[in-house]
């Protein structure tokens, strides 16, 4: 069997030039310098863009800026982006929706072997890239690995983190998990904002896309066999475990998902009947219950909005930030999430903890965690030419990464994970 061809780069970033993939680019500058530990470079279809960005790297990289490589191929070209993905052991990827421009990436990565993750959080997307490509990625030995963002990774590692603190002190699990946004700052994403109603547009259209969206199991491996009835906050509620009103979580739809599917790749370890949920707290009283509706009103006038075409264009258009579009660098620094995590034990024990984020969720710590699960896979899961640690196929953020990547986190990415209450 001839030797395997040394990869030129540990990772490239594939989008570099969106807003996301522009401070991906330059928090691996700061983080990893240029040829140290980390070799990277930028990749996208613009040469024009990627030289724009490569240019902000100099306050950053000083001279070394110039060396940073540019590599050109278009999300819809599967022979560059077959040449580009030969050449790296991780391929990271900002371009979305994933659900129109996200495809070919995972198909060529699934086919020759590299990995990949990214930030999507489309989980039709997501399942319709398993049911063509998980076969091929176990295959070839890819492992790709989606929702590596704000979604859904505080959510995601959130949920192991509290697992094996239950474990490690009573020597179970928790049977029932709800996790709450306490607080947060920081506006939703241009990207995001696309993606839902990209999303809303295939629903609108499509019946057994409304069925599957419905199905809080819906990306779990065929055959787990889960059927434990999940909640699924709508309205305003008094949550009594928290002692606050709550209102849904708009990213909880893909969270929850994420974090069955990890229950179902880590053969079930949080039990076959785990119960999961997510919201948003909004405080005590008749102010919380005031704030709680109003943000129930807004979340239903938005998705109203999204449904028809003539108010979607004029939100698309008019109202709602656009891909690329983004907060200013000092609005990301003072941005945070604050996220509790409650867990019950069949015997009655409970664990508390939290995760917390120093940057706003969907620009300035999503980069961070998502640029930790690229140098992860890139420096944690290969040895030289060599791979090492899970096998090719589809993973998720818990179900792939270990305490080596909540290190990481809490060491680079100025994510924390707390133990509150036992």
């Amino acid at each position: 069997m001839p030797a395997k061809k040394k990869k030129e780069y540990d990772l490239i970033v594939f989008g570099a030039s969106s807003f996301v993939g522009e401070i991906l680019t330059r928090y691996l500058a700061q983080t990893y310098g240029l040829d140290g530990e980390l070799k990277w470079a930028i990749a996208g279809r613009s040469e024009r863009k990627l030289q724009q960005v490569r240019g902000t790297l100099a306050p950053v990289l000083g001279s070394d800026a110039k060396n940073v490589e540019i590599l050109l191929a278009d999300a819809s070209d599967e022979t560059a982006l077959q040449q580009l993905t030969e050449q790296t052991k991780v391929i990271v990827s900002t371009v979305g929706p994933y659900a129109l421009y996200g495809e070919t990436l995972v198909k060529v990565c699934a086919e020759n072997g590299t990995d990949y993750c990214d930030l999507t959080g489309e989980a039709q997307w997501i399942k319709r890239m398993l049911e063509k490509y998980e076969a091929k990625a176990q295959q070839s030995g890819a492992r790709i690995v989606h929702c590596c963002g704000f979604d859904s990774v505080p959510s995601d590692m959130g949920v192991y983190f509290l697992q094996q603190q239950a474990e490690q002190e009573f020597g179970s699990m928790a049977e029932r998990i709800k996790m709450r946004v306490k607080a947060a700052k920081g506006g939703m994403s241009g990207g995001t904002i696309a993606s839902i109603i990209n999303l809303t547009k295939e629903a609108v259209a499509n019946p057994s896309l409304r069925k599957e969206l419905a199905d809080p199991y819906s990306i779990c491996p065929p055959g787990s066999g889960f059927s434990a009835r999940q909640p699924n906050i709508k309205g305003a509620v008094m949550d009594n475990d928290f002692k606050s009103w709550a209102t849904p979580f708009i990213m909880a739809a893909i969270n929850t998902r994420v974090v069955h599917r990890s229950n179902a790749l880590r053969d079930k370890a949080y039990g076959e009947n785990f119960i999961y949920d997510e919201a948003m707290l909004t405080g005590k009283g008749l102010k919380g219950r005031m704030t709680a509706m109003a943000v129930v009103a807004g979340l239903a006038a938005f998705m109203a909005g999204a449904v028809v075409k003539p108010t979607r264009w004029l939100l698309e258009n008019y109202v709602l930030p656009k891909p690329g579009e983004g907060p200013t660098p000092k609005q990301q620094e003072e941005g945070f999430y604050d996220i509790r995590f409650k867990g019950f034990l069949n015997d009655g024990r409970i664990i508390v903890t939290k995760v917390t984020g120093d940057r706003d969720p969907g620009y300035g710590s999503t980069a961070k965690v998502l640029g930790q699960a690229a140098v992860s896979l890139a420096l944690d899961f290969h040895t030289g030419t060599r791979k090492k640690g899970k096998k090719g196929g589809f993973w998720t953020p818990a179900s792939i990464f270990d305490e080596r990547y909540i290190q990481r986190l809490r060491d680079h990415a100025g994510v924390a994970f707390e133990v509150l209450e036992k």
